[in-house]
C-alpha cells in the first residue's frame, strides 16, 4: 500500500519590522488640533502612535522591514519564490507595489513573481495564509510577506478625531517557509475567515478607485478622499460574530479555548479590543495588547503586534497562540500557530 507524501508544514522563519522615526503622542495632538488636553487618549484610549514623515515612504519602509525579516531568517533574497505586498492601500492603483518591493531589495533579475494582497486589515493574514497554501502545494519554499501601511495621510481629523487618533503608520515583513528549509520557529496550523457583507458600508475610503471619476467629479473625488468609519456599527457587528466565529476556528484546530496559551489579535481600538476578547473569554493577561501605544497600523498591526510579543518575551517553545484580526467589510480571520 502507498502513502501520499506529507505537505509541507509552514513556518515563520522570520519576522522584521520598520517604524516612523516619529512618535506623536496625543496630548501634542489635541493642542494641534484644538481638542481639550486628555480627549484622544480618553475617548480613544490611544497614548502615543507612530507618524511617517514627508521622506518615509510606504515601499521604504516595507523593504526597510524585509531585509530585517530575511536576516532574521538567515536567508539571501534570491532564495525567494514568492513576494506578496499586504496592505489596505497600496502605494498607488497601478501596478500593484509588490513588484517595487522586489525591485527596491535588488531583485529584479529573478523571475519568481510578486504581487498584492488587499484584505484590508486582514492583508497580512490572509498574505499568510495563501503563502501557506503555496508551500503545502509545493509551489514554493519560501515566501516574503511584506505589510506597510501609511494611515496617517487620509484620517479625518477636522470632522472625525475620535476615528482619526485610533491609527499609527508601520510596517513589518514575516518570511514563510517549509519547515524542512529552515530551523523550525513558528508553526502555522489551519486559517480561517468569515465575511459578514451587511457590514459593507462601516469603514469606507471611497475615492481612488472607479466609483468616483476624478476627471469628471473632482469634488466628489476629493471629499470622499478621507478614511470614514462608523465605529459603533462595526464594534457592534464584530462582537456579535466574534464568539462564533473564535469557536469554530478552535475547532478547526482542534483545540480547546483553555489550551490557548495566548492571543495575538490585530490592535483595532484599545476599547474595542478589551470588550471584544473579555467577551470572547480571553483573560486579559492571556492577550497581547499594544493599541495604547502605537495605534492601529491597519494591515500592519498584525505581525508588528507578532514581532513585539515576540521581543517581549511572550512567545516560548511549545505555546498554542491565536492570531485574529478584524477587516472592514466585514470580516474575521484567524489563524492557529505553534511556537
Amino acid at each position: 500500500m502507498t502513502h501520499a507524501p506529507e505537505r509541507p508544514v509552514a513556518v515563520i522563519s522570520g519576522i522584521g519590522v520598520c517604524l516612523p522615526r516619529k512618535a506623536v503622542a496625543s496630548r501634542d495632538l489635541d493642542a494641534e488640533f484644538g481638542l481639550k488636553s486628555g480627549w484622544l487618549e480618553r475617548n480613544c484610549g490611544v497614548r502615543s502612535r507612530h507618524v511617517a514623515s514627508s521622506d518615509e515612504t510606504q515601499e521604504g519602509m516595507g523593504v526597510s522591514a524585509a531585509r530585517a525579516a530575511l536576516a532574521d531568517a538567515r536567508i539571501d533574497g534570491g532564495k525567494l519564490d514568492l513576494i506578496l505586498f499586504a496592505a489596505a492601500v497600496g502605494r498607488q492603483p497601478i501596478p500593484a507595489t509588490a513588484p517595487l518591493i522586489k525591485r527596491e531589495l535588488g531583485l529584479s533579475e529573478h523571475t519568481f513573481p510578486a504581487y498584492d494582497v488587499n484584505s484590508t486589515c486582514l492583508s497580512a493574514l490572509t498574505a499568510m495564509d495563501l503563502a501557506a497554501m503555496h508551500i503545502s502545494s509545493g509551489r514554493a519554499n519560501t515566501v516574503l510577506v511584506v505589510a506597510s501601511e501609511i494611515a496617517s495621510r487620509a484620517l479625518p481629523w477636522k470632522t472625525d478625531p475620535r476615528t482619526a487618533g485610533l491609527f499609527g503608520d508601520g510596517a513589518a515583513a514575516l518570511v514563510i517557509s517549509a519547515a524542512g528549509a529552515s530551523p523550525l520557529r513558528y508553526s502555522l496550523g489551519p486559517f480561517h475567515m468569515e465575511t459578514y457583507s451587511a457590514g459593507y458600508e462601516h469603514c469606507e475610503l471611497r475615492a481612488g478607485g472607479t466609483r468616483y471619476d476624478f476627471h469628471n467629479q473632482p469634488e466628489e473625488f476629493a471629499a470622499n478622499s478621507w478614511f470614514d468609519m462608523q465605529g459603533t456599527a462595526l464594534y457592534n457587528l464584530s462582537s456579535k460574530v466574534a464568539p462564533g466565529f473564535i469557536a469554530r476556528l478552535l475547532d478547526i484546530a482542534g483545540w480547546k479555548q483553555s489550551e490557548v496559551d495566548l492571543v495575538v489579535p490585530h490592535q483595532a481600538s484599545p476599547h474595542a479590543l478589551a470588550h471584544i476578547i473579555k467577551r470572547c473569554g480571553f483573560a486579559a493577561e492571556r492577550v497581547v495588547d499594544i493599541a495604547g501605544e502605537m495605534g492601529n497600523q491597519v494591515a500592519a498591526s498584525l505581525p508588528i503586534t507578532l514581532f513585539k510579543a515576540r521581543e517581549s518575551g511572550r512567545l516560548e517553545a511549545g505555546m498554542k497562540v491565536l492570531l485574529l484580526g478584524t477587516s472592514a467589510g466585514v470580516s474575521l480571520g484567524g489563524a492557529a500557530m505553534v511556537v
